[in-house]
């Protein structure tokens, strides 16, 4: 993949712009880390980025970028700019492009992410980044409260860089955080949640909730029952613990994994009926949540004498034929009664026992 946006950045320098790969690929890199989001930094404005590059095509926010798909990788491609007065305390109200890398890597976010490489793969550090990485340190380019104020999402970028990284946030940007975190009540839940899901699955994912309570970001963010996390196996352990679906968006798989989640919490996992009607994902969650053994839970499930309708050994076809009746409602009744019995061991799963037993109980 390096040697691939090599290669685009010397495309771009063979038309007479400058052009280097700039931020999280580059620090990443450094860290002998795996990233697939490469994004380059020009002067070329967008248009001249169309004309080097005809199958490039607009984000749908206009930022003055490019994207640029090569072998199937994606390229954003951003030109040097300048951002001015920033709106919602989100984004910018008006870029203006410049002709200078100094100035472009000013207006970003943090020295670890502000690290470029040219086309000779030689890193190019102006703002101190590399020394910041070797610390293991989180640091605003410039004054913190005022890179926070200018984009709040900044604050939730922090926290979720130092989870998955481990690395600490300098005193000014625990400061900075502080005195802007109430910013957080205007941001969407949709740009909320989605820096919280790359929280909550990452390895480090606990460091990550002690940094949000630390800071007191729970209370802007909504989250009253994130102290109650103890451990987090999956996004969907966490949410189900907080219980914020009423503000938060979720799609529908998540919300009806959730929503069974609560459900089978009060259950008991290792019960036959529990695991078959909510399955193995769903108990081990919520036995994630309650502290049970979830090896025990996942023997319990793959003990199961069925896993699923399909895996009885009759079809509706047999039942009507047996009890000599014309499909209806009373199959759902029947088949409850025999996935039940055989769950529990009380009937084998062999066709000849189970039409022996539906219709010695049902055969008018």
């Amino acid at each position: 993949m390096l040697q691939l946006a090599l290669k685009v950045l010397k495309e771009i320098n063979s038309h007479g712009y400058e052009a280097y790969i700039v931020g999280g690929f580059v620090r990443d890199r450094i860290l002998n880390i795996e990233s697939k989001d490469i994004d380059i930094a020009t002067n070329a404005t967008p248009k001249q980025i169309k004309e080097i590059f005809d199958d490039g095509f607009l984000p749908t926010e206009d930022y003055g970028s490019v994207r640029v798909i090569k072998n199937g990788v994606l390229f954003e491609i951003t030109t040097f700019r300048r951002e001015i007065n920033y709106v919602d305390h989100r984004r910018p109200d008006k870029i203006l492009y410049v002709n200078d890398l100094y100035e472009d890597l000013l207006r970003r976010d943090f020295t670890i992410n502000a690290l470029c490489m040219d086309e000779d793969g030689n890193i190019i550090d102006l703002l101190g980044g590399r020394i910041d990485l070797d610390n293991k340190i989180i640091k605003t380019i410039g004054n913190a409260e005022e890179r926070f104020e200018e984009d709040c999402l900044r604050i939730l970028r922090a926290v979720r860089i130092a989870t998955s990284l481990n690395f600490k946030l300098d005193e000014s940007v625990i400061e900075g955080i502080k005195k802007t975190k109430h910013l957080l009540r205007k941001l969407s839940y949709y740009r909320k949640k989605s820096e919280l899901d790359r929280i909550f699955v990452s390895n480090n994912n606990m460091y990550g909730v002690k940094l949000l309570l630390d800071l007191g970001l729970d209370v802007e963010l909504e989250l009253d029952r994130l102290k109650d996390i103890k451990h987090i196996d999956s996004s969907i352990t966490a949410w189900s613990i907080l219980n914020v679906t009423d503000k938060y968006p979720f799609s529908s798989n998540e919300l009806e994994l959730i929503k069974n989640v609560n459900k089978v919490l009060s259950l008991n996992n290792f019960d036959p009926m529990a695991l078959y009607k909510y399955g193995l994902y769903v108990n081990s969650i919520a036995g994630d949540i309650k502290g049970l053994n979830k090896k025990e839970i996942t023997e319990s499930y793959a003990a199961l004498t069925i896993h699923s309708k399909s895996d009885l050994a009759i079809e509706c076809s047999d039942i009507t034929k047996a009890l000599d009746k014309k499909p209806d409602k009373y199959l759902s009744d029947i088949y409850d009664d025999i996935i039940y019995n055989i769950l529990y061991r009380k009937l084998a799963n062999n066709k000849e026992d189970i039409l022996k037993y539906v219709v010695e109980k049902y055969k008018d």
